[in-house]
């Protein structure tokens, strides 16, 4: 049992706002995980400051001084990197990819955990509410978050087990549920060369999306051939920087509630997580269909 939430704001009027009301979504589920938790913000400022590549990590090995050094002189170009609890964030004028190869090669050491032009991922183990704290989730500003808070149960509890899984350039998913049949689907990605970081089930599902969209689909198709090829019971939430995406197993086994208004499109597990966003008393609520794809774009 897994605890998600999901909110994407369509007024900018609400942007500096995220922060306090994904606090609020994220906290109310932590009765349905409490050993984990993370985030994906798109759009902050500090996070991920707009027109420069934003790498997320864990456990770079070095102090955040001497990191932001590294990878100035790796990169030739400045680089600024910020802490935001146990999670870093380096920043720089550069494009995601050539960000990512020089925290690489700079901290070989490091977990890279989200990565691209919009997207901050934060995670971390212990209580989701302490979690949200350290992190400073409150202030955090933007367009969009997914949350998640977690009760393992295919891997460690481990920040590298925790969600958001962000596998692709300003994409994320998050899931409540199992994959089944996952590690034939991973013997099958690596054949490919896709390479893992964690044996989290979700993470597969992840790579697979991110596959499938590297491969030219949409996210819908992607996700039509993620229900078509994996086996088990589950919810999740896919995410990218202008849009997000939810889709229920054949049986919609684990539970999601979606409210929708001219302001905002929010999901969480649970109706409770949503009661706190303004104009909930007004939003169109229902519960989604098995295995139909809903997706919503800025």
């Amino acid at each position: 049992m897994c605890g998600i939430v999901g909110l994407h704001l369509r007024t900018p009027d609400l942007y500096p706002r995220l922060g306090e009301l994904l606090t609020g979504m994220l906290c109310e589920m932590q009765d349905r995980g409490a050993d984990s938790a993370g985030v994906a913000v798109y759009g902050d400022p500090t996070w991920s400051p707009p027109g420069r590549a934003t790498v997320s990590l864990l456990d770079p090995g070095v102090p955040v001084d001497t990191l932001a050094g590294a990878l100035t002189t790796s990169l030739g170009s400045p680089v600024e990197v910020v802490e935001a609890g146990t999670t870093v964030l380096a920043n720089a004028s550069t494009t995601p990819a050539a960000l990512v190869a020089a925290v690489r090669a700079t901290a070989p050491e490091a977990l890279v955990i989200g990565f691209g032009e919009d997207l901050a991922v934060l995670k971390g183990v212990g209580h989701p509410r302490d979690l949200a704290t350290a992190f400073g989730l409150e202030q955090a500003s933007g367009w969009q978050g997914v949350g998640h808070t977690r009760m393992a149960t295919e891997s460690a509890v481990t920040p590298a087990g925790c969600h958001p899984y962000a596998v692709g350039p300003d994409q994320c998913m998050v899931h409540n549920g199992s994959f089944h049949n996952y590690p034939t689907i991973r013997r099958e990605l690596r054949a490919r060369g896709v390479e893992f970081d964690s044996e989290n089930d979700t993470e597969v599902g992840a790579r697979f999306v991110a596959q499938c969209l590297e491969d030219g689909l949409d996210i819908e198709t992607s996700l039509k051939e993620l229900c078509r090829t994996f086996d088990g019971f589950y919810t999740l939430l896919v995410s990218n920087r202008d849009s997000f995406a939810v889709v229920r197993d054949a049986i919609a086994c684990k539970p999601a509630v979606v409210a929708e208004t001219d302001d905002w499109v929010a999901m969480a597990s649970e109706y409770r997580a949503l009661v706190g966003l303004p104009g909930i008393e007004t939003a169109r609520i229902f519960e989604p269909e098995p295995e139909r794809i809903y997706a919503w774009t800025r």
